[in-house]
């Protein structure tokens, strides 16, 4: 799980998902959970130094944890199913969390299927907290209540997923949601229906 933890991080920083030390990321393991560590590049991570928490969240092993720890243990708690929680800063769903108002639950169209199959019917926008503040944690666990991903203001994305590679996959799904959404403002653009988005639900959960 480590070593794909790098892989997976490498891709995402080499594609622009992520700059500097922006960005973590977090695996659920039977007793405790994998996160990359404070200040650390999704691009050049150290498998052996990746940070592990215990099952109650206490730092164990490796490099301090990130210090958006609160956030990921409000999603991991809130969604039992969810094995690992990607936090990004890509440009377009950043953007978007820029435009949109927090409590919006819609801020991107179901513009495409897998949009709709890799994030979701609901995408809500949780309110500015500096990074870092535990504060967040509440708003954050309560809105991963009901959604698989969500916007934080003037931040960026955080995507659950049942595997890291699910979670990877539903980050780079929502941010090219966030540019096509983007691209289309002022368009006529045709979203998918109500049905068509049941549809989806039922077929692919």
């Amino acid at each position: 799980m480590r070593g794909l933890l790098v892989e997976l991080g490498a891709s995402l920083f080499a594609r622009g998902y992520s700059v500097g030390s922006a960005g973590n990321i977090s695996v659920r393991l039977p007793d405790g959970y994998l996160m990359t560590p404070t200040n650390s590049s999704l691009g050049r991570l150290d498998a052996a130094r990746i940070s592990k928490l215990d099952a109650g969240w206490n730092h164990v092993g490796g490099d301090k944890p990130s210090k958006e720890v609160f956030m990921h243990r409000a999603v991991l708690t809130a969604r039992p199913e969810a094995g690992a929680v990607v936090h990004l800063h890509s440009t377009h769903a950043t953007a978007i969390s820029c435009l949109a108002s927090p409590g919006d639950e819609a801020p991107i169209p179901p513009l495409t299927p897998y949009f709709v199959m890799r994030v979701g019917r609901s995408l809500p926008v949780v309110r500015y907290y500096r990074p870092g503040d535990p504060a967040m944690e509440g708003e954050i666990h309560a809105a991963a209540l009901g959604a698989r991903a969500m916007l934080l203001a003037n931040h960026g994305p955080v995507v659950s997923g049942r595997s890291l590679v699910d979670a990877v996959y539903a980050a780079e799904e929502l941010e090219e949601s966030a540019r096509l959404a983007l691209m289309l403002r002022g368009q006529a653009a045709r979203g998918l229906t109500p049905a068509q988005v049941e549809d989806l639900l039922r077929s692919f959960g």
